[in-house]
């Protein structure tokens, strides 16, 4: 999901004066793993950056995986955690392009499920739980909305990942003045669909746009930062 920034308040009697406020980057979620060598065998074949792998020769190791294009990586190791094996559940893979991340997946080996979307307003449900436990429905979201459409797949000790869909931020979940694209896959993605956008634009006012890098930029941030898209 998406990062949040939070403002600190003093709690002295004059609370209405604000102070600065400290970025605070989410960037480490630990996994319960029961076989160091195997869970690294998995995340290594899903494709993720191997970035430390420390063994202290005794009773301690871990080592730390990162999913391309990710600011956040995964822990796990031996006396790491006492959490226990296979309780990570509801772990978030953002993507693009949902169909395409699956293929991807599919081709390195892993199994992982069809693409489906929540029943309407259901939150509780018969099948594996997700986020609140919705009911799944086969195939994406019919009208392919952002957030709406997933595909689930577990490492070998149970945790479980969730792939998500987010093409359009809802507003205020990223600061315009600082929009980026996680890799060169999100910006492609982002330049197709601005592309698609564009000819429209020109279907609807019957003229060529020659000015279409500007309007391709305004489009991209506007659909980044949850803005009104141009039309």
């Amino acid at each position: 999901m998406a990062n949040q920034k939070y403002e600190i308040r003093s709690n002295a009697p004059t609370s209405d004066a604000r102070v600065a406020r400290a970025d605070m980057k989410f960037e480490i979620v630990v996994i319960p793993v029961s076989d160091v060598d195997r869970a690294k065998e998995f995340y290594a074949k899903l494709g993720w950056r191997l970035d430390a792998d420390y063994d202290s020769g005794k009773d301690f190791r871990v080592m730390q995986f990162t999913p391309p294009g990710s600011g956040c990586s995964v822990i796990f190791g031996k006396n790491v955690t006492a959490a226990a094996h296979g309780s990570a559940q509801g772990l978030y893979l953002i993507v693009s392009d949902i169909e395409a991340a699956r293929k991807e997946l599919l081709g390195r080996g892993i199994q992982i499920s069809e693409v489906f979307h929540g029943a309407g307003d259901m939150y509780a449900g018969t099948d594996e739980p997700y986020l609140f436990g919705r009911i799944r429905v086969n195939g994406p979201d019919a009208e392919h909305g952002s957030y709406r459409s997933f595909a689930s797949f577990r490492d070998p000790d149970g945790n479980g990942w969730l792939l998500q869909e987010v093409t359009t931020r809802l507003p205020g979940r990223i600061d315009s003045a600082t929009t980026s694209f996680a890799s060169a896959n999100d910006l492609a993605s982002a330049l197709r669909r601005a592309e698609a956008a564009h000819g429209q634009h020109e279907k609807r006012t019957g003229q060529r746009d020659e000015n279409w890098p500007a309007w391709y930029a305004a489009y991209m941030v506007a659909e980044q930062t949850g803005g009104e898209l141009p039309q």
